[in-house]
Parts: structure tokens; sequence; C-alpha cells
């Protein structure tokens, strides 16, 4: 529960302020970039949150302004922070981009948008799209405003009533990236996938959904054999819409969707994995020039190919004259980021591709 929000610009001078509580004045803020740097100077870092004198600051940096939260409340700590991100991702699509610039032009939109998002320092309505329907760049000059869409005083707050397509369709796509630390011997030291399920949905009236998982939670609960196929997710965020009590009885995710596209979940795997790609260098340097020899080979099934690949390769920040020959692909030097870069548009499973580079060094 929040007892005021502030945008300030980097000098911690208030741009916006609204208090929805009344038990911290507003000259609180005056201490919260002196307390920042404070935390900079001892930590190294900024720290997200920050107490002092019974006052807890909770701050997000978009560009050139912080986004505060004040409260004197044992208020959840990532509710708050989640809503200045999503406070953040309302500007920005209200306003193009959240900048100083953009919020001096628009007081009377942001104080508007403000007062419909949080109630008495509680979150309310954060769906962009949901907002739009009641909240224009116009609507503080319209003699007649509009009626507050049914969304608003539904509990299905993400989705409109009245949605109709001719056409009913449901897209779904599994996006997931791998973190990999690999020595130089090859063998891996750690690895994990971030994953993420998004979905496009064109669908009329007020659909219910519901989605399975090869879940190893759900497999042990039900005293099923999960055959090798089951994974254990971590570190699982869902959105809003979805039924998290319908999760917890039987790992089912069951859900009203919104209108359109929008991220449903977020997850971790802890996985052993052998690299996509295993990549390996011989580095020799000479009087006045630096060479390299890069091996790349595709760990991956023969019938599968891997597009658009990129191996990026340090090199030291005074390198100059490169010359490079490859069996595949096209390179390219990037000094601004002292590495060069080997671009490679199919790679097919099984198969290597060799890299010769060659770098002029300054003599000393």
């Amino acid at each position: 529960m929040a007892s005021s929000v502030f945008l300030l610009d980097l000098k911690g001078k208030p741009l916006i302020a609204r208090d929805y509580r009344g038990d911290i004045p507003l000259s609180a803020i005056d201490r919260f970039m002196p307390l920042l740097q404070l935390r900079e100077d001892e930590e190294g870092t900024s720290l997200p949150v920050m107490t002092e004198n019974g006052v807890t600051y909770l701050h997000l940096r978009q560009k050139d302004v912080y986004l505060v939260a004040l409260t004197r409340k044992n208020a959840n700590a990532m509710t708050l922070l989640q809503f200045l991100h999503h406070l953040a991702k309302v500007f920005t699509d209200y306003f193009n981009a959240l900048e100083e610039e953009s919020i001096r032009d628009n007081f009377v939109i942001i104080y508007e948008l403000l007062d419909e998002m949080m109630d008495y320092g509680v979150p309310q309505i954060t769906e962009p799209k949901i907002l739009h329907e009641y909240i224009t760049q116009e609507s503080h000059i319209l003699e007649i405003m509009p009626r507050p869409p049914l969304a608003v005083t539904n509990a299905v707050s993400w989705r409109s009533e009245g949605i109709s397509y001719r056409k009913n369709e449901v897209f779904l796509d599994v996006v997931e990236s791998i973190n990999m630390l690999v020595n130089p011997a090859g063998s891996v030291l750690s690895s994990d996938i971030q994953g993420a399920v998004k979905m496009k949905v064109y669908l009329s009236g007020m659909p219910e959904l519901r989605l399975g998982l090869n879940d190893k939670v759900m497999f042990e609960s039900t005293g099923r054999s999960a055959k090798g196929k089951a994974v254990e997710m971590e570190d699982i965020r869902f959105h809003q819409c979805v039924r998290l009590s319908k999760f917890e009885s039987d790992r089912t995710i069951s859900f009203i969707p919104p209108d359109g596209e929008f991220e449903l979940m977020s997850y971790r795997l802890n996985s052993q994995l052998k690299p996509l790609v295993l990549c390996e260098s011989v580095v020799e340097s000479h009087r006045g020039r630096i060479e390299y020899m890069v091996k790349a080979k595709a760990q991956f099934k023969h019938r599968s190919t891997a597009n658009n690949v990129e191996i990026e390769v340090p090199v030291p920040s005074d390198a100059d004259s490169p010359r490079f020959k490859s069996t595949v692909g096209s390179v390219r030097y990037s000094p601004e980021r002292a590495a060069f870069v080997w671009k490679i548009k199919q790679f097919q499973g099984g198969k290597e591709a060799l890299l010769r580079a060659h770098f002029g060094l300054p003599s000393i």
C-alpha cells in the first residue's frame, strides 16, 4: 500500500506528486536523492528499496525520470515495484516515450492516470488497453466525459465485454533463451533456460482457455510416471488473468485472456545442457599483430538448422587493420564493442565452420 507516488527528474526535483493517504509529508521526497547517492557510495550500486526514519522509498529509473513510491506500512515491496513498472509501461504507451519532456507536456493526463491506476494507495487498473477506452489525450477538454468501460467495474478488468470477431483465432509461441557458462575445455559450468509463453488472442465474447504443461510437479502429485518428458519449472510468473488457485490445485493454467497480444507466463528451467553451438578458439600473439582461429560446431541434429547465428569474439581495444577469412558466413569488425562478429545465416546441425582473423597491434 503506497502513501504517495512521485515522478522526479535526474536531480531529484519533483515533476509530479500524488498523495494517496496523507500519512507522509510531501517534503519526505527531498531525502530520496541524498539517500540514493549515499547507498551508491556505500554499496557501489543503487538499491530499489531504501528505508530512513520509518519511510520506505521504492524507485525505478526510466531514462531521465525516477518513479518513486513512498510508504510507512509493511507493504509488499514487489507489488509496489511491479506497479511502478506498469506505470512506466502505461506512460510509454500513452506518450511513446517516458521522458522529462513528455511528462511536462502531459500533466493533466498523468494525474488522471494516477487517479485511476491507484486508489488510496492500492493498485487498481494497470492494463493500457482498458485505460485507453475512457482516458484519452483529449479527455480533459471534452464537455461530456465518456462512460468507463464495464471492464473497470468487472472482475475481469483486463478484457472488455462485447468483443466480436468474424474468425476466432489463437496463436501461441514459446520463446526460450539459454544462458550458459563453458570453460576452455568445453565443459559446461552452469546453464539455465529463460522461457516465456506469448499469445495473440482474437476471440469473441469472454472465452475461458485452459493450457496444460508437462510439469514434473503435476506428474508427481498425481502419481503418474513422467517418463523423462516432464520439466521442473522455477520462478514462474503469470499474467494477472491466470487463476492461481486452479494452477495450485491441479497445475492447469485456466484464464480469460486479454484481447490481442500479451505474455501469459515466464519461467526458468535449471537443466544440464550442452551448447547448441560449441566454439573453440586459438589466439596467437606476435610482434605487432594478433591472430585468431575460431572453430564453430553445431551440436544439434543433422535435420535441424539454426538461423541467423552470431558469434562475438573480443579483441584488444587498440587492434586495427582487420582481415578475415571464413568457410561460411560473413565477418564484421565492431570497434565500438572491441570485438568482431561472425554471422552465419544458416548453420546445419553436425556441421563445422572455420574462421581466421588477423589484427594489427600498435608498436610500443
